[in-house]
């Protein structure tokens, strides 16, 4: 490998981990509705439940729902990113995911809110695509390694 492919590796593996704390960022900062132009046109996004959105219109609709649940407030902490990049313009993708989570009973979430520990903890699976306008998410599946409970199992 050249010093100018390990250089192009490097800047790929940045803009999708880019993506990721976009993605993140966007969710918890009360502009989810832009999660869906980190994805390709047809991406797919798929939730821990089986739920599942395809393209950006429906990924857009379902986060503009959530860009108006005021009562919560999340924090979103990503770790543990891993990129592979393909030759073939794509790339695949794991991070962990740690989840802080407070719903108001009544009226917007104002911090600091009470936790404890996290809501959940998981795993992101994550391909990307380079398109004419950049690194794009093609698709993102979560599945939860814990939950948090009311009380002792």
């Amino acid at each position: 490998m050249t010093e100018s492919d390990e250089l192009d590796r490097m800047v790929a593996e940045r803009a999708c981990e880019r993506l990721m704390v976009d993605y993140a960022w966007f969710i918890d900062s009360g502009v989810a509705s832009r999660v869906a132009d980190l994805f390709a046109t047809n991406g797919r996004w798929e939730g821990a439940d089986g739920s599942g959105m395809v393209g950006q219109a429906e990924i857009r609709a379902a986060f503009e729902r959530r860009e108006q649940l005021t009562r919560r407030q999340a924090r979103h902490v990503i770790t543990n990113v891993r990129i592979d990049v393909q030759p073939d313009g794509r790339a695949t993708g794991t991070a962990c995911l740690v989840q802080y989570r407070h719903d108001a009973s009544s009226g917007p979430a104002i911090p600091p809110a009470p936790a404890d520990h996290p809501k959940f903890v998981g795993d992101y699976f994550l391909t990307f695509l380079r398109t004419s306008t950049g690194w794009r998410i093609e698709s993102l599946r979560f599945a939860i390694a814990f939950l948090r409970t009311k009380g002792p199992r």
